[in-house]
């Protein structure tokens, strides 16, 4: 899991299906599970926390702020332009990167209707309820995404402003930089020492660090 307090403070958690292959028990897009789910929650106020969406009827619990993940794999929230980013590992195709204003609650990311841009259960699903991701690949590319994210260094300005992500299995690095709702100027950097890549990290000057499984930051 990654936790993560956002510009105002609230708690960020994002959840897995937590189930078998496929999300056979529709976790994901069940309003009433915690599962597949991100969630915002108050943790100053409440007992123990206040969710940050009202309750009203005929919507998700109100600790849901966005449905439909899969297995979200490291959120960022870019403080400069309040957008969320989401990168979600897929099943057996396609992996993705999901990219809202943090601002829009319950949006919903699609699992498992679809996995990355195309269909999953049903190929006449209907999209126009469904956030499309802003940028995918093929397991031809990678198997596991690791979500990092968006520079706001100083050491490399050709970096500024470009979410940063990689694959375990790859370890290739790429980036993207996203205006207007795309995600535009797509670069991979070939980094041969990035074996494995978890995580990422981000320090107090803005400046980032990957981490591999066997030990090393970089």
């Amino acid at each position: 899991a990654h936790l993560l307090f956002d510009p105002d403070g609230m708690l960020l958690i994002p959840t897995g299906d937590g189930g078998p292959a496929g999300d056979p028990q529709k976790r994901a897009q069940n309003p009433e599970s915690l599962l597949g789910k991100l969630l915002r929650l108050d943790v100053d106020h409440g007992g123990p926390y206040r969710a940050v969406r009202s309750a009203r009827a005929g919507t998700p619990r109100p600790e849901i702020w966005a449905t439909g993940l899969r297995n979200p794999w490291r959120i960022w929230v870019d403080p400069p332009t309040r957008l969320l980013y989401i990168a979600d590992v897929g099943q057996n195709a396609w992996e993705e990167i999901d990219v809202m204003p943090l601002d829009r609650e319950l949006v919903n990311y699609g699992w498992n209707l679809m996995e990355g841009d195309p269909s999953y259960r049903d190929d006449d699903c209907r999209r126009d309820s469904l956030a499309l991701p802003a940028a995918e690949y093929p397991h031809a590319e990678g198997c596991s995404i690791t979500g990092g994210s968006v520079y706001r260094g100083s050491r490399v300005p050709a970096l500024a402003g470009r979410y940063l992500f990689t694959d375990y299995c790859t370890g290739w690095l790429r980036s993207f930089r996203y205006e207007n709702g795309r995600a535009l100027e797509k670069r991979e950097y070939r980094v041969d020492k990035l074996s494995s890549p978890t995580s990422f990290g981000v320090d107090s000057e803005g400046e980032v660090y990957v981490l591999s499984h066997g030990g090393n930051i970089f």
